[in-house]
């Protein structure tokens, strides 16, 4: 049983349901396919960005805009989506989570970036895996197992029909998981590659060159701290990737990355 199950068994909480997480995603469907004018972008615009250059842009503009949609778009169809803004933490700029649905669940919003037809963007030379995380700040600390899902939007720029050579963001899919089933996951690969949370659930570090040469050695490890740079002789350093999307090896999220063209190997060996 990993730690994660046993502090939910010990707190006495049921995690998501399936039919619960159904229900959401068929509520979200109206979603797919808005596009978001107030974002308007040129071609010729676009061809001197890379995507994550635009990525930050439009991550702010759907946080803020998906609960509103019922007052910029239609009415009657944004309505029964049911998503309002989640009350956050006072002076928290990312308070926890983004979303409250009328159902009672709540949901954290992350952005999956789908490359644009049409339309040419700088590429960086290497591939990248998407930049959205789940990141220490989301723990089993505030994570509530019985109600709490990750919605992972999946956008793409593409032309407005009045004026072709303007690309808006558009939802092209959209995907609803286990938000507690997630952070299980995230969590068990740090720890099943030697990594560790320090304090509680404060700061998730990964072993050093140092670390896993000390591991080769079976020699003990020092936890009594940890460092940022490999220079400073930790044997444990912090992740700075942790809980990448592509990182978090849980089969439902992987999936839906594939399908939106992240290949198997780049979700499965980072």
């Amino acid at each position: 049983m990993s730690r994660i199950a046993k502090q939910i068994k010990d707190r006495g909480e049921d995690r998501i349901s399936q039919a619960s997480l159904s229900s959401l995603n068929a509520a979200l469907i109206p979603l797919i396919g808005v596009q978001f004018h107030v974002l308007q972008l040129p071609a010729a615009v676009l061809a001197g960005f890379e995507p994550s250059q635009v990525g930050t842009l439009i991550g702010v503009l759907m946080d803020a805009c998906i609960p509103q949609l019922d007052q910029i778009l239609d009415p009657e169809t944004f309505v029964s989506v049911g998503l309002k803004k989640h009350a956050g933490i006072l002076k928290d700029r990312e308070g926890y989570p983004d979303f409250l649905h009328e159902s009672g669940c709540r949901l954290e919003l992350k952005l999956l970036y789908v490359d644009p037809t049409g339309v040419k963007m700088k590429k960086p030379s290497t591939p990248r895996e998407p930049s959205a995380r789940l990141t220490q700040k989301v723990t089993f600390k505030n994570v509530v197992a019985s109600t709490d899902a990750l919605l992972v939007v999946a956008y793409q720029l593409q032309a407005m029909p009045s004026a072709l050579h303007l690309f808006v963001p558009t939802i092209i899919d959209l995907g609803v998981f286990s938000m507690v089933e997630c952070i299980e996951a995230r969590d068990l690969r740090l720890t099943s590659k030697g990594g560790k949370w320090f304090g509680n659930y404060e700061t998730p570090a990964v072993l050093s060159k140092s670390g896993r040469r000390r591991m080769a050695l079976r020699q003990p490890l020092n936890a009594d701290g940890y460092g940022r740079k490999e220079s400073e002789g930790y044997d444990y350093n912090e992740d700075t990737n942790f809980g990448k999307l592509a990182r978090v090896p849980y089969k439902p999220l992987s999936d839906f990355l594939r399908k939106h063209g992240w290949k198997a190997s780049l979700v499965d060996e980072v």
